[in-house]
């Protein structure tokens, strides 16, 4: 075992309710699940899984694919949704340095499924794919605790069928995503193709594969990332009370250690510095939530992830950066460095810009990060529940489109709804970052698409009409006369000139007897005009076209896409256009 590595730091993400926790659970042998309240992850957790217990559950397939352990162990981390990533954050990436993509073998991709996967790729985390509850297939015959391999071995050839076609489909889904991937003992290059690991948390089949896998992944391809250097860092992931200490943090130590009575220097909009008190560490193969199986530890090694009680923690936040230092003289060092991680939160402030409100730092910096790639302008970035400030602060914006609050895992109350109605103010909840931004551009264009409908509604069109022969049903006061619409659109109105000389304005339109607002091309309809003579200012077989204003044209090129073909000749026959 090498001394100088640190244990990977493994993330479980996925779909609600396709066994993440229960996965985890297998690999403790503990009931955290039946603990949860309606068996959901409601808070984050951190399990150490050591090198022993690796060599002991996987110990023939790591025979059989020649991988020696190398690493200290594996820390997985199991969260609720999000947290995955915008909750454990430091500078450069995430703090994960591999990432498990739970799918139901049943279910296949789901919404949070393509959430999760769209993370993965967006912050560059490699993964592998667990395919879970395959012991739920029909005729499925289980041998517990068994590896996949040996228990697909022993099934029979349509159960084998039935699982091949649940594992293509989800190899589907993913090269509909751009990504390539196959069972784990078929890929041929771990660097172009995703490990999919078919596996059973009920009956522990397959458990033995994952830990070989991501072992084997580590040891490979990670090693220059989980170096161990004398950085001690880490990331807040919540903070708790916990009985007899009062307010505690839980962080993920991803660098360097820590010893009881090293100095706590904490990001935000101010740096908390503290002191240690004390260290709480989950026993092997128990978890971070799970508050009856801590021991008091005076220093530990990361990666782990651990419980810190110190004083002044009420004011931490979730996602915060974290550094540790043993002397008080390295603290202005370490004061420095932490507000170089939370100023690359910062953005460029734009009166005319959205406001956005998250439950974490790393949300945050996730939510600035999309919508800067997505050139959308922010006026107010900030951390908890909205306020009638941040409506204030919307109502205050010039533009409709940016006039509105997103609102990401974060709470809204009743009272707020209301004042944001009053105030006309679009509200933009989500407990999924991609489907906030995806349901705020919907309505953008909603917004624009009125707009521009509206437009065209009011705008004067091109259009090109001919004076019928025999239809002079009245010379002046006002003439009324027929034509036929050769191209475009004419509504009352409208200017009409002949060689480009001003004739009159459209008084009304008469169709069939009856007065219409528009005639399109193709259409015979009588004419009003007031001011001309026929026969001394038009005569039968004049063709005459609208005049388009200044205005007027700035408007027909911003709805151009929306208009007809016969009125594009017409604006592209025009010298002003």
């Amino acid at each position: 075992m090498q001394k100088n590595i640190r244990s990977p730091i493994i993330v479980v993400i996925g779909h609600t309710d396709h066994g993440k926790t229960t996965l985890l659970d297998k690999i403790r042998g503990t009931t955290v699940t039946e603990t949860e309240a309606g068996k959901i992850t409601q808070h984050t957790g951190a399990s150490y899984v050591p090198s022993k217990i690796i060599k002991k559950i996987s110990g023939q397939l790591l025979n059989k694919f020649k991988i020696k352990i190398e690493i200290p162990g594996l820390l997985f981390i199991d969260v609720p949704g999000h947290k995955a990533f915008f909750g454990m954050r430091k500078r450069g990436g995430s703090v994960s340095d591999l990432a498990i993509l739970v799918v139901d073998s049943n279910k296949g991709f789901q919404e949070q499924t393509y959430e999760s996967l769209k993370i993965l790729k967006d912050f560059k985390t490699p993964f592998i794919v667990v395919i879970t509850k395959i012991d739920r297939i029909r005729g499925w015959y289980p041998i517990k605790n068994s590896s996949f391999l040996e228990s697909f071995n022993n099934q029979k050839d349509d159960v084998k069928t039935e699982l091949e076609k649940s594992l293509y489909n989800i190899v589907s889904q993913l090269s509909e995503n751009d990504i390539e991937a196959e069972r784990y003992d078929r890929i041929t290059d771990f660097k172009k193709q995703v490990a999919i690991v078919p596996i059973s948390s009920n009956t522990g089949e397959g458990i033995s594969d994952i830990l070989m896998v991501l072992s084997g992944l580590a040891q490979q391809f990670l090693k220059d990332k989980i170096k161990i250097t004398k950085e001690n860092k880490g990331s807040v992931l919540e903070v708790k009370n916990f009985k007899g200490l009062g307010t505690t943090i839980d962080v993920i130590l991803y660098n360097g250690k820590i010893k009881k009575g090293y100095y706590t220097i904490i990001g935000g909009i101010e740096p908390i510095v503290t002191k240690i008190k004390a260290i709480l560490s989950p026993r092997k193969l128990q978890e971070l939530r799970n508050e009856k199986q801590f021991e008091y530890v005076d220093e530990i090694y990361a990666a782990a992830g651990v419980k810190i009680s110190a004083p002044n923690l009420e004011n931490v936040i979730s996602g915060s950066p974290i550094i540790f230092v043993p002397n008080e003289e390295d603290i202005e060092k370490a004061k420095k460095e932490i507000q170089k991680e939370v100023e690359s939160i910062k953005f460029e402030k734009d009166f005319n810009g959205v406001v956005i409100k998250t439950d974490t730092l790393g949300s945050l910096e996730a939510m600035i990060k999309i919508l800067n790639d997505e050139k959308i302008p922010i006026k107010k970035a900030s951390i908890g529940d909205v306020n009638k400030q941040d409506v204030i602060e919307a109502h205050n914006i010039n533009n409709k489109s940016r006039s509105v609050i997103l609102a990401f895992h974060t709470n809204v109350s009743e009272e707020i709804k209301l004042f944001s109605k009053d105030m006309k103010i679009k509200l933009f909840e989500n407990k999924i970052i991609y489907r906030l931004l995806e349901n705020y551009q919907k309505w953008i264009e909603e917004l624009n698409n009125n707009i521009l409908k509206e437009k065209q509604n009011i705008v004067v069109h091109p259009c090109e009409v001919k004076v019928l022969k025999g239809t002079i049903f009245r010379q002046s006061n006002p003439a009324v006369f027929g034509v036929e619409i050769l191209r475009g659109v004419i509504k009352p109105g409208v200017v009409l000139a002949r060689d480009g000389k001003r004739i009159d304005r459209v008084k009304g339109i008469e169709k069939e007897g009856k007065n219409v607002y528009d005639a399109i091309r193709g259409d015979k309809v009588a004419l009003s005009m007031e001011k001309i003579i026929i026969g001394k200012h038009l005569n039968e077989g004049d063709v005459m076209k609208a005049i388009i204003s200044p205005n007027n044209m700035k408007i027909l090129k911003d709805i151009y896409n929306r208009l007809k073909e016969d009125e594009k000749e017409l604006l592209k026959e025009d010298e002003n256009f």
